[in-house]
């Protein structure tokens, strides 16, 4: 993980974007790593940032792709059940997109709201949101701005 740190502010990009999809990664790790090796730490705040929120919208793409058919399939699920749940989600899904910086779950929600066709332009800027403040709030909480 650290490896990522020897190739400073784009190395925080690819660990960060990595971390946002389903490979297990930890951005925080290298965040600090470049903090405490003398980068400055609103400048890695932006980049992780970036990274992090590609890589979810990719995960929001990655649910865009996905069918139905695939649901009832596999999941053994009905669609009229996931019509339901589609219809809720719908009500305030787009903006707990908000929250898929969340460790566990985060990648989950998603590629649940591209599933459901969230609108993009909501989920993106929740998304944007919620990565923006996990960094600011991991910078604080660390003591890592200077």
């Amino acid at each position: 993980m650290l490896e990522f740190a020897e190739y400073g502010y784009a190395g925080l990009f690819i660990a960060s974007f990595l971390a946002a999809t389903v490979v297990p990664f930890s951005s925080e790790v290298v965040f600090t790593a470049l903090v405490f090796g003398g980068l400055d730490a609103w400048t890695c705040v932006l980049w992780a940032t970036l990274g992090n929120w590609l890589g979810g919208l990719t995960c929001y793409w990655l649910g865009h792709l996905g069918k139905i058919e695939w649901i009832e399939k596999w999941l053994r699920i009905k669609k009229e059940k996931v019509d339901r749940f589609n219809q809720k989600f719908h009500k305030y899904g787009d903006w707990l997109a908000f929250f898929s910086f969340l460790p566990g779950v985060g990648d989950i929600i998603a590629v649940a709201a591209g599933f459901m066709r969230s609108r993009f332009w909501i989920v993106a800027v929740s998304m944007l949101l919620g990565k923006f403040l996990r960094y600011v709030v991991w910078m604080y909480v660390n003591g890592l701005f200077f």
